[in-house]
């Protein structure tokens, strides 16, 4: 897990009202990330689940994300940080996330693109930013986007929330995506003196393609969807 990943999930709790029970799936601690790799502070006073397919750190439930054992309904929001690139089944899980969620559920999603091949135990996948949209395309209201540069983003993201969307989620959902450019605005000028000019001196000898990545790395892209026939009145 990533520190835009954190505030992004962090940005999301803040801006929606986020039902509970919350799952996570992927909530398995790997070695180095113990604490931090930790979200359930985000929800304070809620239910919260952390789920993944072998136990361990932060691993309240054994459970498979591409068959949950869990019935039609019964989740509030479900999180997936950096989880799907471990999915065989990738499209399964997708399925199965849409059906645990109740009406107004909430899934947020994040994961890498140009990013190397990590095993937790194993790496399947690398989802475009258009995939991830058409993969959200079941939810009332999506929040989608990636961060990094345009043709080549390092990170997928979304929001989606399940019909019936309430009635300020168009409201919301531009707060949301302000919060999270300012998050970066305010990271990439925070970073240390000696990482800016590391990465300066890195220009001279990178390729073009690295320079425009190191260049954008801050850099997001979001669309806000809205269906009508799925939203809330009001």
């Amino acid at each position: 897990m990533r520190d835009h990943n954190k505030a992004f999930c962090r940005l999301v709790a803040e801006t929606f009202d986020c039902p509970a029970p919350v799952y996570e799936f992927g909530s398995f601690q790997v070695h180095g990330q113990e604490g931090y790799a930790n979200l359930r502070g985000m929800f304070p006073g809620k239910v919260y689940v952390g789920c993944d397919m072998r136990p361990g750190p932060g691993v309240d439930r054994v459970e498979d994300v591409s068959a949950i054992n869990l019935p039609d309904g019964s989740a509030g929001t479900v999180l997936c940080i950096e989880t799907f690139e471990h999915v065989f089944e990738v499209r399964r899980a997708f399925d199965e996330v849409f059906r645990i969620l109740e009406p107004g559920g909430i899934f947020v999603i994040t994961t890498p693109l140009n990013f190397r091949i990590h095993g937790y135990p194993n790496d399947y996948w690398r989802l475009t930013p258009n995939c991830l949209r058409r993969l959200m395309a079941p939810y009332a209201a999506r929040v989608a986007g990636s961060q990094g540069h345009p043709s080549f983003p390092h990170s997928v993201m979304a929001v989606g929330i399940k019909t019936p969307a309430p009635a300020d989620v168009a409201v919301r959902a531009s707060k949301f995506v302000a919060a999270y450019r300012e998050w970066l605005r305010q990271a990439r000028s925070s970073l240390p003196v000696g990482v800016k000019l590391r990465r300066a001196l890195g220009q001279v000898y990178r390729s073009k393609g690295e320079r425009h990545q190191i260049a954008n790395y801050y850099t997001a892209d979001f669309s806000i969807d809205i269906d009508d026939r799925l939203a809330q009145a009001g």
